[in-house]
């Protein structure tokens, strides 16, 4: 590993029931419900594509003040989507604008810690999509950039709202999971390779290593129990395809599979898939001592809850075992309740969780507290990613991931 990457890994900061509608959450994830407050934060959204899919225009406390991209055709779609005259043809135009107090980055991954960066030195607080970074120096570049500014950041991953999580939560904090000594998650998008090029030319996910976009998997375990990842071995899968030579990363796989090992000692496996006959799918699973709890299954599965039994029975070879016992889960649509706003109480994208996403980043500001994917849960997310994709180079090797 370069002499840099290793000073800057020495350099990260180590840091340490549902009753009637609504959500018993862990004191680091105060959840908001409806808004107390009269006030209406301005935000501009910057990004026509993903940045067309929330609800800031439908928000109680929030006007969408001017929308950004750098093609017209979607500055115009934002500005039907979220009902704002005002447009900017850059980022760094739209910046410039003393009315815009937040800013919704949804541009390339490549450019995110950048764009979050230029944003906060504007006195802006940022809401940006996913991952936070692409690189150990990027993470710390941000991490510093938003512990100087004293502005909100909060990172928009939605597997943190997905229903289920939201669940999951809920059982960890009532202890019901008993402890939770493994976690699973996967996120399969076979067919990724159509989003390669646009109008013959290269996208940013040209190549994308799968690892560098970790964070629809790594927030299954990290939004429920806290833990972080500390240490990864990953196997990367490529096939000499001529549809991954020549990109940016030098990214030989389309699908990694990584083994975590947390600060409590637990173990964590994700699978992230660009290519294969597989079923697509965000999902997640919680094992417990007590009780499990499994996410949605694509080949058709419901959600599914086992509870731990003393109950004895005997497998087909005639060995004794205790029964766990399936039980009947009706997964709730937490976005039909007072965890919202009533305006946003309604199914929205990746589960339901643009609402959430859209609510939890205009109240963590009116609220002047952190938001639940700060910057520390942000770069919790993201880096065991890029510290995996580093072991799959190196064909498994254990490697030692920076905590904040």
């Amino acid at each position: 590993m370069p002499d840099q990457t290793q000073a800057n890994r020495r350099h990260f900061l180590k840091t340490a029931g549902i009753l009637g509608s609504s959500l018993l959450i862990h004191p680091r994830f105060a959840f908001a419900g409806t808004p107390k407050s009269d006030r209406k934060v301005r935000v501009g959204v910057v990004g026509g594509r993903f940045g067309t899919s929330f609800y800031f225009h439908e928000h109680p406390n929030c006007i969408v003040e001017a929308v950004s991209d750098l093609r017209k055709d979607r500055r115009e779609k934002l500005i039907e989507v979220y009902h704002c005259s005002k447009s900017y043809n850059s980022l760094a135009e739209l910046l410039k604008d003393p009315k815009v107090e937040a800013v919704f980055v949804a541009t390339p991954a490549p450019d995110h810690a950048a764009h979050v960066i230029a944003c906060l030195e504007a006195g802006k607080h940022v809401l940006c999509a996913v991952p936070a970074a692409l690189s150990l120096e990027e993470s710390e570049r941000l991490y510093q950039a938003v512990k100087s500014s004293g502005l909100t950041y909060m990172m928009a991953e939605t597997s943190t709202f997905h229903q289920v999580v939201i669940s999951a939560r809920k059982y960890y904090e009532k202890g019901d999971f008993g402890d939770i000594f493994r976690t699973e998650a996967e996120y399969h998008h076979p067919g990724l390779e159509v989003l390669y090029f646009e109008g013959g030319k290269p996208t940013w996910r040209f190549g994308l290593p799968p690892m560098l976009y970790p964070t629809h998997c790594t927030a299954y375990p990290i939004s429920v129990t806290g833990e972080r990842l500390t240490s990864v071995s990953c196997l990367g899968w490529g096939d000499q395809s001529e549809a991954l030579k020549g990109n940016p990363y030098n990214n030989p796989f389309w699908n990694e599979t990584a083994l975590f090992r947390t600060d409590k000692g637990n173990a964590s496996r994700i699978s992230i898939c660009w290519r294969g006959a597989l079923m697509g799918t965000e999902r997640g699973e919680w094992h417990g001592s007590k009780m499990s709890l499994y996410g949605k299954d694509p080949n058709g599965l419901g959600e599914i809850k086992i509870n731990g039994s003393e109950e004895l029975g005997r497998d087909d070879a005639g060995f004794l075992y205790k029964q766990a016992q399936k039980e009947n889960y009706d997964q709730p649509d937490w976005w039909n309740s007072d965890l919202l706003p009533e305006a946003l109480r309604h199914n929205s994208g990746h589960d339901g969780s643009h609402t959430f996403i859209t609510h939890e980043f205009i109240d963590a500001i009116l609220s002047n507290r952190k938001p639940m994917v700060d910057i520390h849960e942000a770069l919790a997310y993201t880096v065991p990613g890029i510290v995996a994709h580093q072991s799959a180079l190196k064909d498994g090797e254990t490697m030692e991931i920076p905590v904040f």
